[in-house]
């Protein structure tokens, strides 16, 4: 499905949600999330990114129902039909293992859990059972709480020693390493200072010998830099965010304005990738 280290894959976030920090409610209705989710092709993304479930600092969390009735018609309907686009990979943003088992039955490709799977034990299992890659982010607490839970010893070894725990954790569950994608979880139980240092440092999670997922975009990192209150006034800093990624060995990087990122990917790919 990709050929890691050749160029920089771009993951389109597509919130089906009332609630999500940048874009909730924009995109919740049916016939609006396939309008976006057709843009979102369109503009050049190689991987689209759905996610029912917020998990924008104190988020609520919705029942099992209907995160599936937000998820799954979507899926569903950019596998079959008039809106049918067979080729491109559909991750679900979801840290449910029934969600997960049903995306994929609908036709999604990869599980993305912003918990690493320890918010569901069985999570791990199905996955491996389901034979799909999972991304796997760091987080403490959860959405909830997580922007309480920022105090590190050592903030790159700790992440490091989570992700690692984690990745070991997904091969004893039967998934094998090459499907497992790492995210150190910019944004997640992390002040501003914090994601610069993940940033900077990227580069060591390189040896955990798994491609290496960002998300940066629109993050509230960026707006205190730029003194930019309005998430969608982020744009060109998320860009300079993402080519710090790029530079610092990221393989996907998950974004919301795909047209601007693509180009800021292929000059950054041109410098970085030689």
């Amino acid at each position: 499905m990709f050929n890691w280290g050749d160029r920089t894959y771009l993951m389109g976030v597509l919130n089906v949600t009332p609630d999500s920090f940048s874009d909730g409610g924009e995109f919740d209705t049916l016939a609006d999330a396939l309008a976006q989710a057709r843009y979102l092709i369109a503009a050049g993304a190689d991987i689209l990114d759905i996610g029912g479930q917020s998990t924008r600092p104190g988020s609520a969390e919705i029942s099992l129902q209907e995160e599936l009735d937000r998820v799954v018609p979507i899926v569903q309907r950019l596998r079959d039909g008039q809106d049918a686009h067979p080729t491109i990979p559909i991750s679900v943003d979801t840290t449910k293992a029934a969600v997960a088992k049903a995306a994929v039955a609908a036709g999604a490709n990869i599980i993305n859990d912003i918990s690493a799977a320890t918010f569901d034990p069985e999570m791990l299992p199905t996955v491996a059972q389901l034979g799909v890659p999972i991304i796997l982010m760091h987080i403490r607490g959860t959405p909830q709480t997580m922007q309480q839970m920022t105090d590190y010893r050592d903030l790159i070894g700790e992440i490091y020693e989570f992700l690692a725990s984690r990745i070991a954790d997904a091969i004893a569950a039967g998934i094998k390493r090459e499907k497992i994608i790492i995210d150190p979880g910019i944004g997640f139980a992390k002040t501003y200072q914090q994601n610069i240092e993940i940033l900077r440092r990227l580069a060591e999670f390189r040896a955990l010998g798994c491609p290496i997922l960002v998300g940066p975009s629109r993050k509230s990192f960026i707006g205190h830099i730029l003194d930019r209150p309005d998430p969608k006034q982020r744009v060109w800093g998320t860009g300079a965010a993402c080519c710090g990624a790029i530079a610092f060995g990221a393989d996907i990087l998950r974004v919301h304005d795909v047209k601007e990122m693509r180009d800021v990917c292929r000059v950054a790919d041109a410098i970085f990738r030689f």
